[in-house]
């Protein structure tokens, strides 16, 4: 059974989705990794994975380069003929899904994993309803089934008529293994908080909300307190904040941009709350990650990030956008060694009862599987 996992760029794949191809792999699918080849290939045939190098663009809506993607990704389909095509983000999944329509194919996986700039804040224009149209023509009819990672994104398509309730499965996040992520009370003896924002650098992660909350805090908690940005530039996307002010606006001390960083449990772990300010998400991994360690959390109440915090049990909601509710939020937490401790307990709690890696590729696994069989 010929199993493609279409991802718009190797390292997303390796961070987000290698488990489920790997568990594919182990029964018995024969798959192929489809993504954008920045340097990672050999990391995914290390694994034994086959890879397929495919120019996908992550960002833009020149209408010559989309069509041409989508041209491409139909010649592939009819080359290969995969049984199960498993779709990963918006884009890809939309682009694949008008590929494989063209070429009369069935057994496809569209897992939304957010809803992308164009439909963060109800921006996007003209180029919205276009990408509006291809998805009605695009989603619609066959043996396809759509993975969502919060109930919010499944109203959406639901509210536009492109799903039904039994094509759909929630599946929240991609999941974290526990063993290796493992609870962890922080040892480390610091004289300073650390507070840690892991994303990359957009201005729709709330990055620049984090810098001004640490600015209103530094009169008060400045020799108490750090607050670290851990994340890599994504200079593919329209919300990219540059390098030069990044270094502008941080001082490399209170406030730091450390890049990015390979090993994320040992950032997580490192810090004592764990901060991300998005405008919207699918399910943020690095908070699954940061709950499995035993981390509080400060998030906003939008789609996705709300999905890892219970207010005021393992962490805190506020609102996108908010300043200075994210400071009295961060402050409490700084303030408190006994409300870090208990509400990073209960992230734990919760990782263990939602988030758990296994259960999200028995799921997955369960999809291919009826997707196969009706094919």
């Amino acid at each position: 059974m010929k199993l493609f996992i279409v991802v718009n760029v190797d390292w997303f794949f390796l961070s987000h989705r290698l488990p489920i191809a790997l568990a594919a792999k182990k029964a018995g699918y024969d798959v192929t990794i489809v993504t954008a080849d920045t340097g990672r290939a050999d990391d995914i045939r290390r694994h034994g994975l086959k890879m397929i190098n495919f120019p996908f663009k992550r960002s833009g809506m020149n209408v010559r380069e989309e069509m041409k993607c989508i041209r491409l990704l139909y010649a592939l389909y009819k080359k290969h003929k995969p049984d199960v095509l498993h779709h990963v983000t918006i884009k890809v999944s939309l682009y694949g899904s008008i590929a494989a329509r063209l070429n009369k194919m069935n057994g496809i996986v569209n897992a939304i994993s957010g809803l992308g700039y164009n439909f963060t804040d109800n921006r996007g224009g003209i180029t919205k309803r276009i990408l509006l149209t291809m998805m009605k023509y695009g989603f619609r009819g066959g043996n396809r089934h759509f993975i969502f990672q919060n109930e919010d994104d499944v109203s959406v398509f639901r509210s536009l008529n492109i799903v039904d309730d039994r094509d759909v499965t929630l599946i929240k996040g991609s999941g974290v293994d526990l063993a290796e992520f493992d609870f962890n009370v922080k040892s480390i003896l610091q004289d300073t908080v650390q507070v840690l924002l892991p994303a990359r650098m957009l201005r729709d992660k709330g990055v620049m909300e984090f810098i001004a909350a640490a600015e209103m805090l530094r009169p008060e908690l400045e020799g108490k307190a750090q607050f670290i940005l851990a994340g890599d530039i994504d200079h593919e996307n329209l919300a990219a904040i540059s390098a030069e002010e990044l270094e502008n606006i941080t001082d490399g001390d209170y406030i730091r941009w450390i890049g990015y960083q390979k090993d994320v449990r040992q950032t997580l772990q490192n810090a004592d709350v764990v901060v991300l300010p998005s405008y919207r998400e699918g399910l943020p991994k690095s908070l699954i990650e940061a709950a499995a360690v035993g981390r509080p959390i400060v998030t906003t109440d939008v789609p996705g990030c709300r999905e890892c915090v219970i207010h005021e049990y393992n962490g805190f909601l506020v609102p996108a956008r908010d300043t200075e509710t994210l400071a009295a939020a961060m402050r409490r937490l700084i303030l408190s060694e006994e409300m870090r401790l208990a509400m990073g307990e209960r992230s734990r709690e919760l990782a263990e009862k939602e988030f758990g890696v296994d259960k999200v590729i028995e799921k997955t696994l369960d999809i291919y599987k009826n997707l196969a069989q009706v094919s």
